[in-house]
């Protein structure tokens, strides 16, 4: 465990109490051995005066949800600590009050409600605490005999607390067993199978302890040959499984989800563990976990699918098991999945939440192991898993970060996607909530989009093994297909057919025509397995009022309207919708700039703008019109419709 404290950084947070918090706060949250993805909490004990100027003792502790990694000043919640201290004394308090009664004590009310931990942290008199989910720590308590090994490795230096539900039962535990207890003749307190706190009147005492007492974790567990040593060579899921699964746990819940499928030596090795199905069901390294990944995965063989039906039974069997008549089942799909050889899935409502899962569990998998190295990994029963699972708290973190954007947890496939139409599709799809994956020629395309709902690919479409791999790719990045808008293709400059160059006139049919073909006909499969599955192809304008001179680019956009057309056909008994857009005049696109726009206006005797706006509504088209076309034929609100061409171009009277 290294120890990030630097002088000269330290030395910038000043005098303020707080900015040191702020920076070992820091610290802990860049280690995900500490802690991942909002766990932790750290505090800070500060005098200040009031509105009427008399001095308060507040503590400054982490908000709820806040991350230590980025935290700054707003995530920390300021609270009196004379009511923490008064709260401490009662016998009984309900956790939902206890949240409110913390709050009515904070002295900014826009700030996020405290940590659930606050009373703790108000019992440890030191300025500086701090709480992480160490876990080498918390490997050792999860084996058997694990109070003996903490014993061993700390003697008397740690007060050792038996686990205790996080809230207002840890902080009465904490309180009666230590109201007449010296914390000086001690480095650190001990939360079995939970965690541990550190604590200090400076900054950088409270860390290093921290730092300490991991790291001496850490030792034992080498010194007892407690090491993660399996790594296996990396092997290929079947993206075809995958998206299968994807489906199941859609048809199981009604939920859609992201799949991220790691076959790392790592996890290959762990899929592939002896006693892996049984290892895994035992439960999560620390209870907070179980709120992420649910207490066991679902074990996949040769029948996928009907091991994911198999998970929910079993997951309803649990919840019935502990279930006190009051509660309501969350839903019964897996959060993360092993595919015994093969390696392991991971699951999300959105892909954050998926990448989530699988850091999570990725030291899940080695604290599993290493525990069962040393003499048995033995986290909390599966009864105490499901009341952290089902407790108000918790679940009220998680509705925070419910979405509800249309487009949640389907993926998307466009192409020609760095520019114009394409592009544009792409925001849009992002901005109702899918996953996307980006396909076109310009190298471009690796760089416009950041979000990691993108994968990006520099494909020509006229290159078919290069489209399959991007194809293959996309499923086992996000999970599976559910729509394609297939749109890359050329202007051909123009040409009287007696004058046709015969290379234009192939390169329009290959790639206005045949490109669109060999994508359609190898994402079927996917599309098959997929969520409300749907295509959406872009022809034009001159499919129903062709020019003259266009005809390379007419008979190739007219003939991808026809394989539209016998595609809706074909592909409606596996409940595929297909439909076209026909755009005209979208000027914000590749095929177009100043230049050919002023000459062309100067060739119909019209300014630009009335080029631009030469239709019946007078009004410009542009690509983002021609996308939100496009997402509603992609959305159920054209769930019934299939075949059809629908023209985005103002009103063109040749077209009427």
């Amino acid at each position: 465990m290294k120890n990030l404290w630097n002088h000269k950084e330290a030395l910038r947070s000043g005098n303020s109490l707080l900015r040191q918090r702020i920076y070992t706060s820091r610290l802990l949250g860049m280690n995900p051995d500490l802690v991942l993805h909002g766990g932790g909490n750290t505090s800070v004990k500060i005098k200040e005066k009031n509105i009427f100027g008399e001095e308060e003792d507040i503590l400054y502790v982490k908000g709820s949800g806040a991350d230590l990694a980025t935290i700054d000043e707003p995530g920390f919640s300021p609270v009196r600590l004379n009511v923490l201290m008064k709260l401490s004394e009662l016998d009984h308090l309900s956790d939902t009050d206890m949240v409110k009664y913390e709050r009515t004590a904070m002295t900014n009310p826009d700030s996020p409600a405290p940590s659930i931990e606050a009373i703790v942290h108000a019992l440890i008199p030191f300025t500086f605490v701090d709480h992480t989910h160490a876990d080498a720590i918390v490997t050792v308590t999860n084996t058997k005999n694990g109070l003996q090994r903490i014993k061993e490795i700390y003697g008397d230096r740690v007060l050792i607390i038996p686990y205790v539900m996080p809230g207002f039962l840890l902080a009465k535990e904490i309180y009666r067993q230590c109201r007449n207890f010296d914390w000086n003749k001690i480095e650190g307190m001990i939360l079995m199978n939970h965690g541990v706190f550190t604590f200090h009147d400076t900054a950088k005492g409270s860390y290093d302890l921290m730092i300490k007492l991991v790291t001496e974790a850490e030792l034992f567990l080498k010194k007892n040959n407690a090491a993660v040593k399996g790594i296996a060579k990396k092997t290929e899921p079947n993206p075809g499984e995958i998206a299968g699964i994807r489906r199941k746990m859609r048809d199981l819940t009604g939920k859609s989800f992201f799949v991220i499928s790691d076959a790392s030596g790592e996890c290959v090795a762990f899929s592939g563990h002896p006693q892996v199905k049984e290892l895994s069901q035992r439960g999560t390294l620390t209870p907070d976990h179980v709120i992420r990944i649910k207490p066991f995965p679902a074990c996949i063989s040769s029948q996928s699918e009907k091991d994911i039906e198999r998970f929910a039974g079993e997951y309803m069997d649990y919840f019935d098991k502990f279930n006190n008549g009051s509660l309501t089942p969350l839903d019964s799909a897996p959060r993360w999945a092993i595919i015994q050889g093969k390696g392991l899935l991971f699951f999300g409502k959105t892909v954050r939440e998926a990448e989530i899962v699988r850091d999570i569990c990725l030291h899940n998998i080695r604290s599993m192991q290493q525990g069962e190295m040393l003499g048995g990994y033995l986290p909390l029963s599966r009864k105490d898993l499901f009341a952290i699972e089902y407790w108000e708290l918790e679940q009220a973190k998680l509705r925070k970060n419910i979405s509800t954007k249309s487009m949640s947890g389907r993926i998307a496939l466009v192409t020609g996607a760095a520019s114009g139409i394409g592009k544009a599709c792409v925001e849009k799809l992002l901005l109702e909530g899918a996953a996307v994956s980006a396909l076109d020629i310009n190298p471009s395309v690796l760089s416009i989009f950041s979000q990691k709902e993108v994968l990006a690919h520099k494909c020509d479409v006229d290159d078919f093994r290069a489209v399959g791999t991007a194809i293959k790719s996309t499923v086992m990045h996000f999970g599976g297909l559910d729509m394609v808008v297939s749109n890359a293709g050329i202007f051909t400059e123009s040409c009287l057919i007696e004058e046709m160059n015969l290379s234009a006139w192939n390169q329009s049919m290959r790639l206005n025509l045949g490109s669109h073909m060999n994508l359609l006909k190898t994402c079927i499969p996917f599309l098959s397995k997929g969520i409300d599955p749907a295509v959406v192809i872009i022809a034009s304008k001159n499919v129903p009022a062709p020019g003259p001179g266009v005809s390379a680019y007419s008979v190739a956009k007219a003939g991808l309207t026809q394989l539209a057309r016998v595609a809706a056909l074909e592909l409606g008994k596996k409940g595929i919708r297909v439909n076209v857009v026909h755009p005209n005049a979208v000027f914000d696109t590749g095929a177009w700039n100043e230049k050919i726009l002023s000459e062309r206006a100067r060739h119909y005797k019209m300014s630009v703008e009335e080029y631009q706006t030469n239709n019946i509504l007078k009004t410009a088209v542009n690509s983002s019109d021609v996308s939100e076309v496009v997402f509603s034929l992609l959305s159920r609100s054209f769930a019934k419709t299939t075949g059809a061409q629908i023209p985005v171009d103002g009103g063109n009277e040749r077209v009427i």
